[in-house]
């Protein structure tokens, strides 16, 4: 896909990219971990979170909250972006998670859906490449006609 047709969503809302793509290393860390253990306490842990960021509850994420110590402590810089695509991308992370749980707990097979979002936490996280966005883009068509 050619970058310069994605469309990300805007809000004019500013935030840190360098705790965005921190609070992916987090998921992705978790998500790991839920592959290779299985636990479902894992994605109803990142369902919460991805609620609260996705509902604009960013301020009472413990991701959130676990990646601003974590930039501090670390002194990364300030790079502020709109945080649009990024809410987005936690709805899309809520929606996965979401499904994981519920196939988990069903007794379903979630890994398939549990490695795309470790994928795609790990593009934000070590490539800056926002999926949410590419996704979105991909969404356009249906979105314009509701």
């Amino acid at each position: 896909m050619n970058t310069t047709s994605v469309s990300c969503p805007v809000d004019g809302v500013k935030v840190n990219e360098n705790k965005v793509r921190t609070t992916a290393f987090f998921v992705w860390a978790l998500m790991s971990t839920y592959l290779l253990t299985t636990v479902w306490v894992i994605p109803a842990l990142l369902l919460a979170d991805f609620a609260l960021r996705a509902f604009n509850f960013g301020q009472w994420s413990p991701l959130g909250w676990l990646s601003g110590r974590f930039v501090k402590a670390f002194r990364l810089p300030v790079q502020m972006i709109d945080q649009g695509p990024k809410r987005f991308a936690a709805g899309i992370g809520l929606v996965f998670s979401t499904t994981i749980l519920a196939f988990h707990l069903l007794g379903l097979n979630p890994l398939l859906l549990a490695s795309i979002i470790t994928l795609f936490a790990a593009l934000e996280a070590f490539a800056g490449f926002c999926a949410g966005c590419h996704v979105y883009t991909l969404l356009q068509p249906i979105l314009r006609k509701k």
